[in-house]
């Protein structure tokens, strides 16, 4: 099993910035994809970025420009540094670990473990 712990959601205001990170530990290895998916009310769980284990990363076309994925292999973690953030990036976002990596990166079903999820608020 791998547990996933997210930080760094919060509250801002819109054109401002968050960084989100997520801890895995347990039974994680390093050439596992990790990403992010987003869930807004009423609307389902949307693909937001990936990262392989050598780094190349993978966007979706709402964040692209704006929100940047990042990892550290040695500390089992992923960042998701987001910059100009608008009214329509609430949501509660989730750090997601899929151990197969030419599954594609934008369904919740080829994701075998996810975190619990941290609240992103943006005001206009």
């Amino acid at each position: 099993q791998v547990q996933l712990v997210e930080s760094g959601g919060g509250s801002v205001q819109a054109g401002g910035s968050l960084r989100l990170s997520c801890q895995a530990s347990g039974a994680f290895r390093s050439d596992y994809v990790m990403g992010w998916f987003r869930q807004a009310p009423g609307k389902e769980r949307e693909f937001v970025a990936a990262i392989t284990w050598n780094s190349q990363t993978h966007l979706n076309d709402p964040v692209k420009g704006r929100f940047t994925i990042s990892r550290d292999n040695a500390k089992k973690m992923v960042d998701l540094q987001m910059n100009s953030l608008q009214p329509e990036d609430t949501a509660v976002y989730y750090c997601a670990v899929k151990t197969i990596e030419w599954y594609s990166d934008y369904y919740t079903e080829n994701y075998e473990y996810w975190g619990q999820g941290t609240q992103v608020t943006v005001s206009s």
